[in-house]
């Protein structure tokens, strides 16, 4: 054993058998610290707060069995050894216990191999945690060496001792193809034929002596077109320190050759090239500036000539320069990108690639740059992590929404069915406040995977005066009493056709803000007005409506930035930087546009239009809801992998006199529906389930059952089976979170559906 004491936590009702194995174990030589318990209770207490080498387990107690203990166990520490001691175990359980993650058993009345079978376990245990531990760091060392080589630049291979490519990096695919198809290949055999021989003796001139060398050569593509490669070569030894391989790291050095060749020999040409090209003798004066670098920083060559260039390139306090300078100076080369500014003032981020020039003798003398212009690019590659920003968002909303959505379900649910037992006004009132809540909830939901996914709402027409009484209430509920708030509303205010929703948190982050601006207090201002087509405008009549505060105002600098997503000027935690993109977003898919008029220090004004409907009617009440229909027996399958949302469904179909029949998943559903004794009316089931998915039971079902029905229910939209007309088992399909009435309905309209087909049928016949 390598660990002494044991710490071994048993299970045991008998304390005379308790004694005796501890006992044993002793005698036998092992040192041992035995926590004893016998209730369920202290065992997972104990495996809960501590970590312990094995577990002995009793099969029959009087309160707790040694199946239900191994579940536990198996579940709290799946690693620790468990050693069934019993005296009533038999032979097809003790085989089935290991089967289900058991160590071993031990009779008590063959008690002599119990020590024996401690020691195996032990020693079992301990060796598949090196194992474990070992294959951990084989694949860290593997993904380690995986990323090095997928995001370096250079080129790097493998080759054994004759030549051959074992490994060649992703970096080849553009210079000789697919690096898959380079193993086993011949590497002397793409080397240019003059300078292969040379090539091939440096190779086992490393070999031989273990020491590499950086050479410069030729290589020929498939294509016949021919690259300059620089190499450093470096060998790989085995434990007896033989020399089993050779690592060469390469780089494509093609184009610093062209580029030295063109500046010895059409120097004059340099002036048409769009790069900045400029030369810097040892003292970092400049020698030569190009025209492309007057292009790019807008000092003339006149101007720039006998200066250093950190003088007018670098802002103050720009770091690197040196260390740059010197790696030049050790290396013979350097790239990489830096930010510079220009004659102007602007900032620019260039690519810069430096070269020292030697003279006829081999001795440095100058630095060459070659810098690029690369500001578009990465403002590109900005929006572009931006935009993958927002998808991760999208991902992110989704599975949160399909969790709120059961969560919210069960609220609905239930508050129908309190209501209903509900002793007086007042206590419906709260259930109804609760209703409310949870369906504001299921809003927000939908308006999350809005913004996530870039999907529109329902649009309905709508007043925005009662949009901005419900602000004007919250506002007044919750913003500080320092801020004054006032609207201004016009009595005949035309209605506009939008999702409220979504024009809902439109005002709201207006609203929040214009509080956040006002930290101090001050007054918020609500206009809203009518505007009538100006002739010649190309407009219809739009509804503007109007947030204005007193607050501190936002700076002219910032203004064209405030819309862009991720963009906040709240400090850390205060603000996502998603609100006035969103807010941006909702208007323009409502064809509006949105104004802004702000001075630091005088407030801010934000103004929305939107499209009016002068002439649309807008309904002042909501609809009374459809009594939902009473069953008549029927009976129905009901799956659903969440438990508040099976139990609460479950009551409200029973209340209204269904038989109902629950299934946790898909899989005990189709169990279910094979043993079922008597046919069943419906399936009720939800589209997001482990082990087997809606989709997929509502495809077994059918198989089994071509008239079964099924009710399709999800809480996101794209995973949601909805009924095809031309037939199939889908016959209705429900949004969650739904409230017990629409389930109710929906049934019923099946069942009645059901009905009327059955009493054509017989009118045919």
């Amino acid at each position: 054993m390598t660990k002494e004491p044991l710490t071994i936590l048993h299970l045991e009702d008998n304390q005379i058998d308790a004694e005796f194995m501890a006992t044993m174990l002793r005698e036998d030589g092992l040192s041992c610290d035995i926590r004893q318990v016998h209730t369920r209770q202290d065992f997972t207490h104990l495996l809960n707060s501590g970590r312990f080498d094995l577990i002995i387990s009793d099969y029959s107690m009087p309160s707790f069995d040694g199946t239900e203990a191994l579940q536990i166990a198996r579940k709290l520490a799946p690693s620790t050894p468990f050693i069934f001691v019993s005296g009533t175990i038999g032979e097809e359980i003790a085989i089935e216990s290991l089967k289900n993650g058991a160590t071993d058993y031990v009779l008590k009345n063959r008690l002599s191999r119990f020590p024996a079978a401690v020691r195996r376990a032990i020693r079992e245990a301990e060796q598949r945690a090196e194992r474990v531990a070992f294959q951990q760091e084989l694949i860290r060392r593997d993904e380690l060496f995986r990323q090095i080589t997928e995001n370096v630049e250079d080129l790097i291979a493998v080759l054994d001792l004759e030549g051959r490519r074992v490994f060649s990096s992703p970096s080849y695919r553009n210079l000789l193809g697919d690096p898959k198809s380079l193993e086993g290949t011949d590497s002397f055999a793409d080397i240019h034929p003059e300078d292969r021989e040379r090539i091939r003796d440096v190779f086992f001139r490393t070999i031989s002596t273990g020491v590499g060398q950086r050479v410069e050569y030729r290589l020929q593509r498939k294509d016949g077109s021919v690259r300059h490669i620089e190499s450093q070569g470096s060998v790989i030894r085995d434990a007896e320190r033989r020399v089993i391989n050779v690592v060469v790291v390469s780089r494509d050095i093609s184009e610093r050759i062209l580029v030295e060749a063109r500046l010895r020999e059409q120097a004059t040409l340099l002036d048409k090239a769009q790069d900045a090209i400029f030369v810097r003798n040892l003292d970092q004066r400049v020698t030569y500036w190009n025209k492309g670098a007057e292009r790019l920083y807008g000092w003339r060559s006149n101007e720039i000539i006998g200066r250093k260039a950190s003088e007018f390139l670098y802002r103050e306090g720009a770091p690197r320069r040196d260390d740059i300078w010197a790696t030049v100076l050790e290396k013979g080369e350097w790239t990489g990108e830096l930010r510079q500014v220009t004659k102007s003032g602007k900032d620019v981020i260039i690519t810069s690639r430096r070269t020292l020039l030697h003279d006829g003798t081999g001795k440095p003398v100058a630095v060459m740059n070659i810098n690029s212009d690369i500001t578009e690019r990465k403002e590109m590659e900005e929006k572009l992590l931006r935009s993958q920003r927002l998808e991760t968002i999208g991902m992110l909303a989704g599975g949160i929404a399909h969790d709120l959505n059961n969560v919210l379900s069960p609220v609905l649910m239930v508050a129908d069915l309190l209501r209903d037992d509900a002793a007086d006004d007042s206590e419906r009132h709260l259930l109804d406040t609760v209703k409310a809540s949870a369906v504001r909830g299921s809003e927000l939901v939908k308006q999350i995977l809005s913004f996530a996914h870039g999907a529109a709402g329902d649009r309905i027409v709508l007043q925005l005066r009662h949009l901005i009484s419900d602000m004007m209430k919250l506002m007044k509920d919750t913003f500080p009493r320092s801020i004054l708030i006032n609207q201004d509303l016009p009595s005949d205010l035309w209605p506009v056709r939008g999702d409220p929703t979504q024009l809902h948190q439109v005002l709201l982050n207006l609203c929040v803000n214009a509080r956040d601006a006002m930290a101090a207090g001050g007054k918020l201002t609500i206009v809203a007005r009518n505007h009538p087509p100006l002739e010649g405008d190309g407009t219809g009549p739009q509804v503007s409506l109007e947030v204005s505060d007193t607050g501190t105002g936002i700076p002219p600098e910032i203004q064209e930035k405030i819309f862009q997503p991720f963009f906040t000027t709240k400090g850390s935690g205060k603000g996502t930087g998603l609100g006035l993109s969103t807010v941006a977003g909702i208007v323009e898919k409502h064809s509006g546009r949105i104004e802004l008029s702000s001075e630091p220090g005088q407030g801010t004004s934000f103004r929305v239009f939107l499209p009016a409907c002068p002439k649309d009617p807008v309904a002042t009440t909501r609809p009374r809801a459809a009594t939902p229909p009473r069953g008549d027996g029927e009976r129905i399958l009901l799956v659903d992998d969440e438990q508040a949302v099976l139990l609460m469904t479950k009551e409200t179909l029973e209340a209204c006199n269904y038989r109902v029949t629950v299934a946790r998943d898909g899989l005990e559903a189709l169990s279910i529906y094979r043993q079922r004794t008597e046919p069943f009316d419906l399936v009720i089931t939800d589209s997001m389930m482990p082990s087997m998915d809606g989709p997929t039971l509502t495809r077994m079902l059918h198989r089994l059952d071509p008239d079964v029905k099924i009710v399709a229910i999800s809480g996101l939209a794209e995973s949601l089976v909805v009924p095809d007309p031309s037939g199939g088992p889908v016959v209705a399909s429900l949004r969650k979170p739904y409230e017990g009435s629409q389930l109710l309905v929906s049934i019923g309209e099946v069942f009645a559906r059901r009905r009327g087909d059955k009493q054509a049928d017989r009118a045919d016949g």
